[in-house]
């Protein structure tokens, strides 16, 4: 709980959570087809789809360490290509977490190594089948949603997408 002085000169008391960063990753596995993860949610209540993300391990951690970890963490992927799709703001309304967005190119396989707190399964689909599940509400996590409008932005600016 912060005591703060608003621009407009009131006083209030608010609620703020601390949080390292994350990053997250949107993985093409193909020209046409990405990786997403159907991972258990106690908050969300039950299993929903995402991007493979994470927390910042330590201050100072790189996101784009912390992308590389958590895509061969998550999907036992490794990318020779990350590029950065910005990064976006969670809950401003009580918390300071960044969450930066990439996507992945070039992926090899690596080994999966799953935390004991996730538990998931590995999804392949045609992205623009993601695209249809983000707008239909079957995907309803705001970082896959962000990760996945983003990629296709990105990738029609680079004439990527057909």
């Amino acid at each position: 709980m912060d005591r703060v002085e608003l621009p407009n000169g009131h006083q209030v008391d608010l609620d703020m959570v601390r949080h390292p960063g994350a990053a997250a990753v949107v993985p093409f596995i193909s020209e046409t087809d990405i990786l997403l993860v159907r991972q258990y949610r106690w908050a969300a209540g039950g299993f929903i789809y995402e991007i493979p993300a994470g927390k910042l391990d330590h201050k100072g951690e790189e996101p784009l360490a912390c992308a590389r970890r958590e895509l061969l963490e998550e999907v036992g992927q490794h990318a020779t290509s990350l590029q950065s799709l910005g990064s976006i703001v969670t809950a401003p309304g009580f918390t300071d977490e960044v969450i930066h967005l990439f996507l992945a190119t070039g992926l090899q396989a690596g080994r999966q190594n799953l935390e004991k707190d996730e538990v998931l399964e590995i999804v392949r689909l045609p992205f623009d089948q993601a695209l249809d599940w983000a707008l239909a509400g079957r995907i309803r996590d705001a970082k896959t949603l962000c990760g996945l409008f983003r990629a296709d932005l990105f990738r029609h600016q680079r004439g990527e997408a057909g």
